[in-house]
Order: structure tokens, then sequence, then C-alpha cells
């Protein structure tokens, strides 16, 4: 048995599939069970710490995401039967970070529990993920030929989820991967206008990104970013502007296929941006 967390999240939803179409018993693990909509075969469990037994019996791997990581939970999967443990860490997490980040100080410290834990370990540490442009459909729905956003310039190589996906399930299935941290990028930088653009090309539109002032971004464009962390996310963001991102073959090298491109991504999310 895999128990998978974030089971509905982009990620842990497909890494579901992709285990169940391999034959593998999984437990997903989900706030709200009734609303997953997740497989049949799936063993669709709510996420309760207080009740481990419920969450580990039977269960030998464990993926998580990193603001479900907590000691106690970690030494409760160890004490019924969970020997290897998965994260979806954060590319931030890397030599001559920015300690103090909050994206770093979240994703460091599951790291340090799960290091701590006694379980083996395998850490996933992707940089952009493509469904980032997410942000942008609501403006795309609304139907206009433009979408306003911060540094126009800012440049990335955006991952598929899937592929995320599909390098933890090899990391799941496969043998020598405990006490590796793989870092994971698409496969070519693109800029923020040219994600915009892309998506309009996919969907036979013309679409042109509107550079805001920095200083005048907030909840409008970041509904989801909690106020006090916005800061220095755009203090993030600015750095990529002129700078080339990171990109690895990773994906490829675990997997054997290459990393999907932004436009392949755009292509299977064409729904998530149509009226």
């Amino acid at each position: 048995m895999i128990v998978v967390t974030g089971a509905t999240g982009n990620v842990g939803r497909a890494l579901v599939n992709r285990l169940l179409a391999a034959g593998q018993p999984v437990r997903a693990l989900t706030r709200d069970p009734a609303r997953a909509g997740l497989p049949e075969r799936a063993e669709v469990v709510a996420f309760r710490p207080d009740d481990p037994a419920a969450l580990f019996t039977g269960a030998a791997k464990l993926f998580l995401y990193a603001q479900a990581v907590t000691a106690p939970l970690l030494a409760a999967a160890r004490e019924h039967g969970v020997r290897h443990a998965v994260l979806l860490s954060s590319g931030i997490v890397q030599e001559g970070a920015d300690e103090t980040h909050p994206i770093h100080v979240l994703h460091a410290t599951a790291e340090r529990h799960i290091r701590d834990s006694g379980l083996d370990w395998t850490f996933l540490r992707p940089n952009a993920f493509a469904t980032n442009a997410l942000q942008y459909a609501p403006q795309i729905r609304a139907g206009g030929g433009t979408v306003r956003g911060v540094y126009a310039e800012g440049l990335s190589a955006p991952i598929h989820e899937d592929d995320i996906a599909a390098v933890a399930e090899r990391v799941l299935l496969d043998d020598g991967h405990q006490g590796a941290a793989h870092r994971l990028t698409g496969p070519a930088a693109v800029s923020n206008a040219g994600q915009v653009a892309t998506i309009g090309d996919t969907l036979g539109r013309k679409l042109t990104f509107v550079e805001v002032d920095p200083a005048e971004a907030g909840p409008e464009l970041f509904p989801h970013v909690p106020p006090q962390m916005l800061g220095r996310l755009l203090e993030s963001f600015a750095e990529t502007v002129g700078t080339p991102p990171e990109i690895t073959g990773t994906v490829e090298e675990l997997t054997g296929t290459p990393a999907r491109t932004f436009a392949h991504w755009t292509r299977d999310h064409a729904g998530d941006f149509s009226a």
C-alpha cells in the first residue's frame, strides 16, 4: 500500500492515477473524501492525523506535501509500518538560498523532520509549476485580450504537474532513490508574457500581457497568497527578470520521457481558461 497525502491536489491526483494504472494499491488522503472525485479503486480516507492507524496500517510508502509534515505524524507513520517517505519539496531549497524566505522555511523544515524521522527518504524539488499560470485564468475567461501581471520578462522553466507525478511514481516503485534530492524543471525557459501568449495560441485568441507595477499588485492578482508573504514572493519574481532559469534533465533521466513543454501543458488545461 502506498499512502498519498494531498491526493486531490494537482500533483497528488496525477500520482494517484499513475499508481493505480500501475496496479498499485493506493490510500488517498484528503480533507473531504465525499468531494474527492478520485477513482473507485483508490481507498479514499479522511486525512485525520489524530487517527494514524486508519492512515498508515498496511502501508510501506508515503507521499507527502510539505504542509502535512509534522514530527508526530512521521513517528506515527513509522510506528505503523511505513519505511519510505517521498516529499514534494521545493527547488528553493538549495545551497546559497535565502533561508529566511517563507517558502524555504516551510520546505526545509519539512525535509529536516523527515531526515530526523528514521524513515528512508527522497525529496522532489521542483522549481516553477506550470499550474502557476492558472492565476491568469479568471482574466482570460472574462473574455478580454489583455492579461495583467507582474514582471512580463520574468523567466522560468515551468514543469507539468504530471511530470512531477511521473518522477514520484518511479521513486516510489523503483529502488535506489533513498537519500536522493531530485531537482525538477520543465524543458525550456519561457517568460511570463510568453506564457500568456502561448495560452492564447492554444485558445485561438491573441492575448497580450500588460505589466503591472509590483507596488500595486495585491489580492486581485494574488488572491491565494497570504498578505504577509506577498512582498517576499514579489522579490523572488523580480530576481527572475533577465536571469536564465535552472533547467534539468531529471524528468527524462528518471522516467525515460522528456519533460513536457509549457505549450503541451496549455493544451492539457485549455478547459481551465475557457469561459
